[in-house]
């Protein structure tokens, strides 16, 4: 796993040993990141369920203002963090060792960009997408990853399925 462009470019990342944490794929993010390449300079960024980090860190390497990095596995956060220290990223990141609900719940923030890979098979997704529809701001995207073939709501709280990109056994639906 790896930084695919912009001013961390090719540095290795950390990923956690637990084997809940599903990294998103390199071909996978190189995806992402096209569909949003020209949306990420000076933009807020929330990397949901973070895991090692990989999405927010990619999106402060090409760009982004800002990147908020929330999990609830302490593992994780200490990855994020390694992985931030790493890259010389930090400064503009804050990492939150919190239940990725109640930050949602709690937080006053909005977002222009939400990337959110929740735990697969354990019914977070549908509690998730309405309070993060909530912390989009106007005009910004929410990014969510799910195994290919799992169906998501038309509406989001005030967001619109746009589209779905399917990339092996892995989907990315956004919302705007």
């Amino acid at each position: 796993m790896r930084v695919i462009t912009g001013s961390a470019r090719g540095r290795k990342l950390k990923s956690p040993a637990d084997e809940s944490v599903r990294p998103t794929s390199d071909r996978v993010k190189e995806a992402v990141f096209s569909i949003i390449q020209f949306e990420l300079e000076g933009r807020r960024v929330l990397d949901l369920f973070a895991g090692s980090g990989q999405m927010g860190i990619e999106a402060l390497s090409r760009g982004a203002e800002r990147a908020v990095f929330v999990d609830s596995s302490k593992e994780a956060i200490g990855i994020v963090k390694d992985n931030l220290a790493s890259t010389k990223l930090s400064e503009n990141a804050v990492v939150l060792h919190a239940d990725a609900l109640a930050f949602l719940r709690e937080s006053g923030q909005n977002f222009d960009i939400i990337f959110a890979d929740p735990p697969y098979k354990e019914g977070i997704i549908l509690k998730m997408l309405p309070l993060a529809a909530a912390r989009v701001a106007p005009g910004g995207i929410l990014m969510v990853e799910t195994p290919y073939g799992e169906k998501l709501p038309e509406i989001a709280g005030g967001l619109t399925r746009t589209k779905e990109y399917k990339y092996g056994k892995t989907a990315i639906t956004t919302y705007r």
